[in-house]
């Protein structure tokens, strides 16, 4: 298949892969681990007890949820409910199943890469939730953040759950930040999760699972490569590998591998050469403390107006404006 006749999301993975796997050191976005089988590892993620972030935010959102949608949309006002990296969108219907409930008028536009997600989340929100009007979207954030600079019909509140952000370095963090406040209306609002400074234990505890499930999930990048490229990736002679830096606050993920070996990627006629114990960096996961989630913001042309944690003071989501 030429690349011409290829769509947006093909191209942008086929680039990663080139560049990706040709540079030193060797990387690849975590955003392509995603496909169906992706998908479902990662739903598995969510449901890990190690994996406090899933629950954290949960609780955030049943304990606030009313002070939340009065916060989100006032009596008299239609409200776009924009949910970046929307999933299965579980954690956001309890705020969207309280503010049917009490008859907010509102419209749910869910985002996410991810197709079936998508078809899946809306299927669901059909039954449980019919009277809801639901629009998604597919694409990346930047994608769609082109689209929402333009979207003026209702008041805005973009939401971004599941610490998302912190997948970016802080540049790219400032960088994604200031796009959305350039999406944002004055009387528009920005809700984001970010995943705190902790126990550096906790931390790896979350990304390290024994059932080694977070290891099956970014070895499946691996499996899309064999797939999509026609490539002969050998996954299990890779192995995954946590490591969290205190100081910095990063987490990152690594996949490892345990011999020499030469891979072939015929589709893009690429020969990838591995040393023993060279490494793929696959994932970033930072963590965050009010004094650096309120630099990010200072920086991105934002201005924090409230925030909601967990009982453990695990997570934190914080409600921006512009500044305007």
């Amino acid at each position: 298949m030429s690349i011409q006749n290829k769509n947006k999301d093909d191209r942008n993975f086929e680039n990663e892969v080139r560049t990706g796997l040709a540079g030193f050191p060797k990387r690849l976005s975590s955003k392509f681990i995603y496909d169906k089988k992706g998908d479902r590892l990662f739903q598995q993620i969510m449901e890990m007890p190690t994996y406090y972030l899933y629950n954290c935010e949960y609780e955030i959102l049943e304990r606030h949820s009313k002070q939340l949608s009065k916060l989100f949309c006032n009596e008299d006002e239609t409200v776009s409910l924009i949910d970046l990296g929307a999933g299965d969108g579980k954690k956001t219907k309890i705020l969207l199943r309280y503010m049917v409930q009490n008859n907010f008028d509102i419209v749910y536009k869910p985002v996410d890469i991810s197709q079936t997600i998508l078809e899946e989340l809306k299927d669901s929100l059909k039954k449980e939730l019919p009277t809801l009007q639901v629009e998604p979207e597919k694409g990346e954030y930047f994608q769609v953040l082109n689209k929402l600079k333009t979207y003026n019909k209702t008041k805005k509140v973009i939401l971004v759950l599941g610490s998302n952000i912190g997948n970016l370095l802080h540049p790219k963090a400032i960088e994604f930040m200031s796009s959305l406040k350039d999406a944002l209306n004055p009387d528009d609002l920005l809700f984001m999760g970010f995943d705190q400074k902790k126990n550096p234990q906790t931390i790896l505890d979350a990304y390290n699972d024994s059932e080694g499930i977070t290891a099956a999930f970014n070895k499946n990048i691996l499996y899309r490569i064999n797939n999509e490229f026609d490539a002969d990736f050998e996954p299990e002679k890779f192995i995954h590998w946590e490591v969290y830096n205190p100081e910095t606050g990063t987490a990152k993920s690594y996949l490892v591998a345990t011999e020499d070996m030469d891979v072939k990627i015929r589709n893009l006629a690429m020969d990838v050469h591995f040393e023993k114990w060279e490494t793929i960096h696959v994932e970033i996961s930072q963590k965050y403390t009010d004094a650096v989630v309120s630099w990010l913001a200072d920086e991105s042309g934002l201005r924090i107006i409230n925030s909601f944690t967990d009982s453990r003071e695990y997570y934190r989501n914080y409600i921006f404006i512009p500044k305007y």
